[in-house]
């Protein structure tokens, strides 16, 4: 847990020098990849929050109002989309299609291509980063490293089926969000069980949302082992319904299962669970 606070805070450390001097920054690190053996390039958003997080450490007496400047707040908006609040304020809507909408406008929105239902060829003009995890080029693998207030969000490329059965390479992205010491993975519209170098790229995903549909997506037993391979400490379903029960049942005994009270799932680094746990949000 020291350790987390320490990267934690240099984590904050940098983005703050990212807002003050983004053309002197030109790079952000990533907290949760297991192997970095090189920094990503990455692009600097133009985004200001209204006042931005001080740095505190954990040690410091200041401590009222240090929960609030940690938690993230995840709402399942619908399908794919699930909205997540920042503690600075960023707003990011994951597989965004315009269909399921969050109470507000994002900031940022993540797409997959998969069906009409994970993505928005005419996105709202106000959403200031929208992030497609497809290249335009068939093949070529995309590739995001953006800073958004206090939000860092990358992806990592997985290939997706086509409509004429076969796989298109690099058609996918797992979306991740690294914010205030979390790192929080978007498996998209995944297709494949994945390769060790997927996990490499990927790292520690404290919070994980997974397609449970068992077919239209990755088929349930193999999506168990990416789920089981990953051990995240909260596992939010998404995309159907129909195959929750499956999936709680072929991962009982190694997660614990839970149903969310709230709409809105507020949660940190601090109240994450002891043991896994699979949480299942209002509306799935």
């Amino acid at each position: 847990m020291m350790l987390r606070t320490v990267v934690f805070f240099l984590f904050c450390l940098s983005v703050s020098v990212v807002q003050v001097r983004a053309q002197d920054a030109p790079m952000a690190v990533s907290q949760c990849q297991a192997i970095a053996q090189s920094l990503p390039q990455t692009r600097f958003a133009q985004y200001a929050p209204e006042s931005f997080l001080p740095v505190i450490l954990a040690q410091s007496d200041a401590t009222e109002g240090l929960s609030a400047r940690e938690e993230v707040r995840i709402t399942f908006v619908g399908h794919s989309t699930y909205f997540i609040e920042t503690p600075g304020g960023v707003g990011i809507a994951t597989d965004y299609s315009g269909v399921y909408r969050p109470s507000r406008l994002p900031d940022v929105v993540t797409m997959n291509k998969a069906h009409s239902t994970h993505f928005e060829l005419n996105p709202d003009a106000g959403i200031g980063q929208v992030l497609q995890g497809w290249s335009d080029v068939p093949g070529e693998k995309i590739q995001h490293n953006v800073v958004v207030g206090d939000a860092y969000i990358r992806n990592v490329a997985t290939d997706i089926r086509s409509w004429g059965g076969g796989l298109e390479e690099n058609g996918n992205s797992i979306f991740i969000f690294e914010i205030a010491g979390l790192c929080i993975g978007h498996l998209g519209h995944l297709h494949h069980e994945l390769t060790e170098s997927h996990y490499t790229e990927i790292g520690r995903l404290d919070i994980l949302m997974v397609p449970v549909d068992g077919g239209l997506t990755l088929g349930a037993d193999s999506m168990s082992r990416v789920v089981d391979r990953l051990r995240s400490s909260m596992i939010l379903p998404m995309h159907r319904p129909g195959g929750l029960d499956r999936f709680i049942g072929m991962l009982s005994g190694k997660f614990d299962v839970a149903y969310a009270r709230e709409p809105t799932i507020v949660v940190s680094m601090r109240s994450l669970p002891k043991r896994p746990t699979i949480l299942v949000p209002q509306g799935m």
